[in-house]
């Protein structure tokens, strides 16, 4: 193994875990600080061009993370291993985060001194050696993605574009994001080499009063979800007499199209650890709790991974850098409910009960785990925390709106080109985040709406996409911020049946303690169902809306009081579509099944057999002419012709009549 920025550089060095140097972070970076010595600062300068070249100046990063494993990674990363032991290449290979750019996946990342660093999107294990062989021993950037810069020293350089010019990256601001996609997540060393565990020293020397204002004059507001001020958290749990006081990340990350923690958790791990533990010093806790979504196992295993280093280098344990301040973390696996991201409901779960959310007051600041004063914070928030502290307030500030400082992480998805993560400063417009960033609709298709804030945002309509991204401007639109997930919708969706999708998510996830979340959230839902039978009566829509207020207003928690978002935002953008489905009996998307006929075009259908071979009711047949037609007395609605017709030759309408044969 080679020397590493976290060894003693000589014996004139006194650091250890046991004998913790205050000045151990920066003098990791630009030391040796406690002497001089031209050769130590040698070896340091030495090992961070190793770090960012590779040890023999050549490397290629490999993203190993969920969402690149799902498109194939593990098998790229390993194709990429044989080849280069297969050639005997002396090129390093690491693995990294992920840019959240999830269009590309998986990707492959190529540095070399004098050559320009290129990404290659959407790489398959067999184009592994062409791409090594082009680049390393051609010197031919031609097909790459981007570039990080360019050196006009590689073949194809003028025709690849430099990252920095493509919308979705140069209209990000990457804050919190920074080192995802960059760094290898699994090294300590990685992390504190671009910059990490600056805050931490930084705060440890500052003092918990000044820490605490430091994050006050920040304007950091919770990214959970409540938009909370996360200073004055703090502010209110260390003020409690109680002790001891404990300190928790909430990772239980659990709405659908929602991933912007899992990725910064997998991709930067350290700096959720580094901002747990400057929240526990500045309440006065001695212990920390990492609380994860067991459905998310890679995540998990990073964050205990990166407690485990940390406490190795004295990071975490005792007497942390020599400042008397002793802090430990436990990452435990939540059981996988959605109301576990109730903090209330995150602390019963954690103390080994029922995971049910209880009245507040007391908060958790209060009266939390096991009954003591306990401050619980999201990840990107305590992500936020670790930056903050070692850029600066003022930074940090400078950013977003007046009323919402920073940025905040959105993930994208739906009817999008480009699905992935984005960080951008808070007040952006729906608009840059669907459209600029992630590409907007896919052809053919037009963005009817985009729901915000997860299972429990609101559905905003096209026509006000120029609205800004805070949660104040969200809020007197129907919506929430929530976590940050941004769901486009296609004009091929019914909102009606859209309200109904979200709020079969709710009510199942609902944990059943209060009755207007247990009961009122079924009925709501088995109105909606009504309504996309046709069976609906005008008189249901006040009764599901004076219903939903009803469960908003009186729910015990958020999960309740946040549900019947989709359904208050769609009646009042989209009251048309429900009037459709009950005054005229037709669904106008041509999507709830029992408002839909399938039918044949003869005219388009060669003839093929895919619907028939593929309908699960029997119910098509072939004609003497060799076309087809669908028996509507068999038809169960179910689609699947529709699916895999080749030529789109099966027609869905609203009536039974006319069109193609029945």
């Amino acid at each position: 193994m080679p020397w590493s920025l976290l060894d003693k550089c000589c014996e004139k060095c006194w650091h250890s875990p046991k004998t913790p140097c205050p000045d151990f972070i920066n003098c990791s970076l630009s030391g040796p600080l406690c002497h001089s010595d031209e050769e130590c600062a040698k070896k340091r300068k030495t090992r961070l061009e190793q770090l960012q070249h590779g040890e023999k100046g050549a490397k290629i990063k490999v993203p190993w993370t969920s969402c690149t494993l799902a498109t194939g990674a593990e098998a790229v990363y390993q194709a990429v291993v044989d080849y280069i032991s297969k050639r005997g290449l002396d090129i390093t290979v690491s693995i990294s985060g992920c840019y959240g750019l999830d269009f590309i996946d998986p990707w492959l990342e190529f540095v070399t001194k004098g050559m320009p660093t290129a990404i290659y999107a959407n790489v398959k294990e067999n184009s592994v050696p062409k791409l090594i062989e082009r680049y390393f021993l051609d010197q031919d950037v031609s097909g790459a993605f981007a570039l990080k810069e360019k050196t006009g020293n590689a073949k194809g350089e003028d025709e690849v574009p430099l990252l920095s010019e493509l919308d979705f990256w140069r209209k990000q601001y990457r804050w919190v994001s920074r080192n995802c996609g960059i760094v290898d997540p699994e090294s300590l060393e990685e992390y504190i080499a671009s910059g990490g565990y600056k805050g931490l020293s930084r705060a440890l020397k500052m003092g918990p009063d000044a820490v605490i204002d430091e994050i006050q004059k920040s304007g950091l507001r919770g990214r959970g979800g409540a938009g909370f001020p996360t200073g004055l958290k703090w502010r209110i749990t260390r003020q409690q007499r109680g002790t001891p006081k404990y300190a928790i990340a909430n990772a239980d990350e659990g709405d659908p199209g929602a991933f912007m923690n899992r990725l910064l958790a997998e991709s930067d791990p350290f700096r959720i650890v580094e901002g747990l533990t400057i929240a526990g010093y500045a309440v006065g806790a001695s212990r920390g709790f990492i609380f994860v979504r067991a459905e998310k196992p890679l995540m998990a295993r990073r964050l205990q991974r990166a407690v485990e280093e940390a406490r190795k280098y004295g990071l975490l344990g005792t007497n942390i850098l020599g400042s008397g301040f002793n802090f430990d973390i436990e990452v435990i696996l939540s059981a996988g409910a959605f109301v576990c991201g109730e903090e209330t409901a995150l602390i019963a779960a954690i103390e080994g009960k029922r995971a049910w959310p209880r009245q507040r007051p007391p908060y958790p600041a209060e009266k939390g785990l096991w009954g003591q004063p306990t401050v619980i914070n999201n990840v990107e928030t305590l992500a936020h925390v670790a930056t903050i502290m070692a850029e600066g307030a003022e930074k940090f500030a400078a950013l977003g709106s007046d009323r919402t400082k920073g940025t905040k992480m959105f993930c994208v998805t739906g009817a999008v080109k480009r699905t992935g993560a984005y960080e951008v400063p808070i007040g952006v417009t729906i608009r840059i985040l669907v459209e600029e960033l992630a590409g907007g609709a896919p052809d053919g298709v037009k963005i009817k709406a985009v729901q915000i804030g997860g299972p429990s945002g609101g559905c905003i309509p096209a026509s006000l996409l120029d609205l800004q991204v805070d949660y104040e401007t969200l809020q007197s639109a129907g919506a929430i911020m929530g976590s940050g997930g941004v769901v486009a919708i296609s004009d091929e969706n019914c909102m009606v049946d859209v309200a109904k999708f979200f709020l079969t998510f709710t009510s199942a996830e609902s944990c059943g303690k209060c009755m207007p979340c247990r009961v009122g959230l079924r009925v709501m839902w088995s109105i909606l169902d009504k309504i996309t039978q046709g069976k609906g009566q005008e008189e249901d829509l006040e009764v599901l809306k004076q219903l939903a207020e009803t469960v908003r207003s009186t729910s015990l928690c958020a999960l309740g009081g946040t549900a019947p978002n989709p359904v208050l935002s769609t009646l009042r953008y989209f009251m048309d579509e429900y009037e459709a489905h009950i005054k005229k009996g037709v669904c106008p998307a041509n999507v709830c099944a029992a408002l839909v006929t399938y039918l044949i075009d003869e005219d388009m259908c060669i003839g093929c057999g895919q619907c028939a071979m593929n309908c699960p009711a029997n119910a098509i047949s072939k004609l003497a002419s060799g076309k087809y037609r669908i028996d509507q007395s068999l038809c169960v609605k179910c689609g699947t012709c529709y699916v895999v017709c080749p030529v789109r030759a099966v027609k869905k309408t609203s009536c039974s009549g006319g069109g193609g044969n029945g």
